[in-house]
């Protein structure tokens, strides 16, 4: 067994080379002859733990938080939910979700199952309460998702990602309004940036309820920039305090400016040791949003020297990629998951 080219990553990898049509036939008559034993001898991940051993919370129960600035559609409680339009104010919201089906015999197994909506269900409460109803005393995790995202696609990620690493708090997906077009590339940016008081507010009510455990945040490509700019401000209010409640930060594959990320992570103080940034230098999409922005390079295809000269953690992850775009590798790889795990475990607990 190889070690994974990822910092601190151990790889087991479950797949013979396919180098040859003998090779190839073997393995086909290998998957068809049992689907049991494909989903007894599947890959072991996070530390070699087997997959069903260690259940995350969202897998016991699922229900997942959602505040969110887009607006309503269908009272929020029909399908799509909430839309790409703006809304007036945060509104909170409860998702029941429908985990893949963990048994031996069903698609899972073999890596075709997936999580989905059963309803949404609007909450009329203050953010505060909402809050320390659910999470009492756990920790929170927040996803905020990227460029190009509908509503149920960022929550459907939110319980990926969660599931994913095993995290074992409450998740919460905080969605800004995207217009989930190729060509809104504008128009998603300025409602990202539209949204940071938004989410600044949801930040604000972890730090002032006293039942409330660590926040962590995991924030993909464009939601970097909303995210960062909420912890710039909630430090600038809070200052070492905000430190102490905030967990883990990650932001991956981050579609920002690398001179504007310099001077925010500059005046961050102690919530800038907090962040861990995963980056690619072949990601296409970055590497697009660099022509957009005038060919200003993005922070999640610098170097990784260059970043660590600001005092953040890196992790290059440029050789996990397998696709073209290589633009969600927190998601699509095992191994970059669990860079994002091992970034909260070390800060699950108050005293951390």
């Amino acid at each position: 067994m190889a070690p994974s080219p990822v910092e601190g990553i151990r790889v087991i990898t479950c797949h013979p080379a396919l180098g040859d049509d003998k090779s190839r036939r073997a393995v086909l008559r290998a998957l068809t002859a049992s689907v049991a034993s494909v989903a007894l001898t599947r890959c072991a991940t996070f530390d070699g733990a087997a997959a069903g051993t260690d259940l995350s919370a969202i897998a016991e129960r699922p229900t997942l938080l959602v505040a969110t600035t887009r607006k309503a559609v269908n009272g929020g409680r029909e399908k799509p939910w909430f839309g790409p339009d703006r809304g007036r104010g945060t509104t909170l919201a409860s998702v029941t979700l429908v985990p893949p089906n963990r048994a031996p015999f069903a698609l899972t197994a073999v890596g075709l199952g997936d999580w989905n909506i059963e309803k949404v269900e609007p909450i009329p409460a203050q953010i505060g309460d909402v809050l320390a109803q659910a999470t009492n005393g756990h920790d929170l995790l927040i996803y905020v998702h990227g460029f190009r995202n509908t509503f149920e696609g960022s929550a459907l990620d939110a319980a990926r990602l969660s599931d994913g690493i095993r995290f074992h708090g409450d998740t919460m997906v905080f969605a800004w309004p995207s217009k989930s077009g190729l060509f809104d590339y504008v128009y998603d940016r300025e409602s990202a940036m539209w949204s940071r008081d938004a989410l600044e507010s949801v930040l604000e009510a972890v730090m002032v309820g006293q039942t409330n455990g660590r926040v962590h945040l995991v924030a993909h490509s464009m939601g970097t920039m909303l995210t960062l700019e909420a912890l710039r401000q909630l430090n600038a209010r809070y200052g070492e305090a905000a430190a102490e409640r905030i967990g883990a930060v990650v932001f991956a594959s981050p579609d920002i400016d690398i001179d504007v990320f310099s001077s925010s992570i500059e005046r961050m103080g102690p919530l800038a040791r907090r962040i861990t940034v995963i980056t690619a230098t072949n990601d296409r999409a970055l590497e697009l949003s660099s022509k957009l922005a005038g060919g200003v390079g993005r922070v999640g295809a610098s170097e990784k020297a260059q970043l660590e000269r600001l005092g953040v953690r890196v992790i290059d992850a440029s050789q996990q990629g397998w696709g073209l775009i290589n633009h969600d590798l927190f998601l699509s790889n095992p191994d970059v998951r669990q860079v994002v795990r091992r970034a909260i475990d070390s800060r699950t607990s108050l005293g951390a």
